[in-house]
C-alpha cells in the first residue's frame, strides 16, 4: 500500500514530518531509516484529527477554551477535558480515513487480520529537544482487529485533551493551534524482556555511561513503575558493566487471552534472576551508541527482547532532564560507579 494523505509507513518518514505524524511516528520513521530494529507499522497522519477537530469547531469552539483556561483552576481543566475526550471519542469519523486504516491495518497484518498491535498516542509536541510529553496520552497494547484499531485511534486522538497533557501545554504555554495528534500503529513485540535505556546517566549526566532498566516480560510495567526493574551501569568506550543491581521482580506484564495486557506473579526462579545477559547488556549499548550518533544527542530509549533472542527498539526521544542544564559538563565521570544508580529504590526519573 503507497502512503496516502491519511497513512504514512514508517520507511517513509523523518523527523521533518513531526507536523505530520507527531513526535513517536518521526522518530520510528528515523530509527527505520537508520536500520536499526523496531517493529513494522505505520501511522495515521494528523489529517484525520484535525478534520474532526474542524467539524466539532463549528458546534463548540475547543483549542480557544483549553487557552482560556488557567492552570489552577484544577476542576475546570477536569470538565473541559471530559467534554471534548468525550466529543472527539464519539465523532464520526470521516470515510476516507477509516477505509485507509483498514487498508493499511490489512498490509501491515498480512493473512493473520487478528494479529497484535500496539496502538500508540504521537503528538506533534512531544518528544522534542526541549520537552518530552511522554507518557502523557494514550497507548494501547496487544490490540487484535481493525474495528479496535479505529476504536483506539479515536481514543488516542481524544488524550491529546486528557488532564494531564492539558494542564502540561498551560504550564508550557504550548500553543494549542501548532498542536495536533497522530497515531502509530505497529505490530507487537512478544517480549521475553523489556526496559529502558539512557545515553547517559540520568542522575549525574555522565555521558561516558549508559544505564539500562530491564524487567521480565513487556515494558509496560517498567515505564509505569509498577516493578522495579534490573539496573545496569556500562562504560560507552570500554564496555565494561561496572554496575549490576537484580531487583525483585515480583510481577511482569504480559499479554492478556483475546487482547489487552494482564500482571502476572513472576515464578519465584526469575523474580531475582537477571532478566537479560551480559551478552544481550552488552549489544544493547551498543545499539544505544548507534542511536546516539545517529541523533547526535543523548537519547532515552524504550526496548524489548523478544522470545527469540532479538533486540527490538519500541521509541527513541531526546533526553531532557540534562540537555536542559548549561552545555558545559554537568559531571566528571564518577569514580563511584554506584553514584549512577543512586536512585535504586526511586522511580524511573
Amino acid at each position: 500500500m503507497r502512503p496516502t494523505p491519511n497513512i504514512s509507513w514508517f520507511a517513509d518518514i523523518t523527523l521533518a514530518d513531526r507536523a505530520m505524524v507527531g513526535g513517536k511516528g518521526g522518530s520510528l520513521g528515523e530509527l527505520t531509516r537508520a536500520n536499526i530494529a523496531v517493529p513494522s507499522g505505520f501511522v495515521v497522519t494528523t489529517r484525520g484529527f484535525e478534520r474532526i477537530l474542524a467539524e466539532l469547531e463549528k458546534e463548540n469552539p475547543i483549542r480557544s477554551r483549553v487557552e482560556a483556561l488557567s492552570l489552577q483552576d484544577l476542576r475546570g481543566i477536569r470538565l473541559l477535558s471530559e467534554e471534548l475526550r468525550t466529543r472527539i471519542k464519539s465523532a464520526s469519523l470521516p470515510e476516507d480515513v477509516g477505509a485507509d486504516i483498514v487498508a493499511a491495518h490489512k498490509e501491515l497484518c498480512g493473512p493473520d487480520l487478528s494479529w497484535p498491535l500496539a496502538v500508540r498516542s504521537s503528538a506533534t509536541s512531544e518528544d522534542s529537544e526541549e520537552a518530552s510529553f511522554a507518557g502523557l496520552q494514550d497507548t494501547y497494547l496487544w490490540v487484535k482487529g481493525a474495528e479496535l484499531v479505529l476504536e483506539y485511534a479515536r481514543s488516542c486522538w481524544a488524550s491529546l485533551y486528557s488532564v494531564p497533557s492539558i494542564s502540561y501545554r498551560l504550564k508550557d504555554g504550548t500553543p494549542e493551534n501548532g498542536v495536533a495528534m497522530a497515531v502509530v500503529v505497529q505490530k507487537m513485540v512478544d517480549a521475553r524482556s523489556a526496559g529502558v535505556m539512557f545515553t547517559r546517566s540520568p542522575l549525574t549526566g555522565d555521558r561516558s555511561v549508559i544505564t539500562i532498566e530491564s524487567a521480565w516480560g513487556l515494558g509496560s510495567a517498567v515505564v509505569s513503575g509498577e516493578v522495579t526493574p534490573d539496573r545496569f551501569v556500562i562504560g560507552k568506550i570500554t564496555g565494561q558493566i561496572s554496575v549490576r543491581d537484580i531487583s525483585d521482580k515480583r510481577i511482569q506484564d504480559v499479554p492478556a487471552e483475546g487482547g489487552g495486557v494482564k500482571h502476572m506473579e513472576t515464578p519465584e526462579e526469575f523474580r531475582r534472576a537477571p532478566s537479560i545477559s551480559d551478552e544481550e547488556l552488552k549489544a544493547l549499548a551498543e545499539i544505544g551508541r548507534k542511536v546516539e550518533r545517529h541523533y547526535g544527542r543523548p537519547q532515552d530509549i524504550e526496548w524489548a527482547i523478544d522470545r527469540r533472542g532479538e533486540i527490538i527498539l519500541l521509541q527513541s526521544r531526546p533526553e531532557t532532564v540534562w540537555s536542559g542544564k548549561d552545555k558545559t559538563p554537568v559531571a566528571k565521570p564518577a569514580e563511584n560507579p554506584l553514584l549512577h544508580v543512586m536512585n535504586i529504590f526511586g522511580g524511573r526519573r
